[in-house]
């Protein structure tokens, strides 16, 4: 992935907070809901409910399609992202521990009231596999498509190698 992409990608999941994330229902019909969410990288946390349909879903077919973006009132302003990828849930306690790091880091309002209770909320990781950057600075209706390789998710792998597992 060239830098100026994968730049413009991390700086659209830094400067937002929720996403939309579909899923696939048993019956085969879509879901869509709004979570809150944080990022390693191109790597996305977020937590839902254990025995919501959402976590139901992703048991079911792992595969999400997730939207994140603001309104602006200017068409030429939007900047977003949609992309593609597998979910997957952790329970991995020191990988939970960092991405509640970095959740608190993106909503320090739940510093006073925690993050959800482990009994009754489980982390999902996403690893996108195509990603669309959507610039309308570049046009109305720009947008890049990228699928996203092993080098791209480096830091990431590298990180979880290093202090997940244990290897400084």
């Amino acid at each position: 992935m060239r830098k100026e992409l994968k730049d413009f990608i991390l700086a659209t999941l830094d400067a937002n907070r929720i996403m939309a994330i579909a899923t696939r229902r048993r019956d085969g019909a879509p879901q869509t809901t709004i979570v809150g969410f944080a990022h390693d990288g191109l790597v996305i946390y977020f937590f839902t409910d254990r025995a919501g349909q959402k976590a139901g879903n992703i048991a079911h077919d792992d595969r999400v399609s997730i939207a994140i973006g603001q309104d602006h009132a200017d068409p030429l302003a939007i900047r977003a992202l949609s992309l593609g990828g597998a979910a997957l849930l952790i329970e991995d306690e020191a990988e939970v521990g960092h991405a509640r790091k970095l959740l608190l880091r993106k909503f320090p309002e739940y510093q006073a009231l925690g993050l959800p209770d482990r009994r009754f909320a489980v982390l999902m990781r996403v690893t996108p596999d195509v990603i669309s950057a959507i610039d309308y600075s570049k046009g109305f209706g720009h947008a890049e498509l990228t699928k996203v390789t092993g080098a791209d998710l480096d830091d990431f792998v590298e990180a979880h190698r290093r202090h997940w597992v244990g290897r400084d």
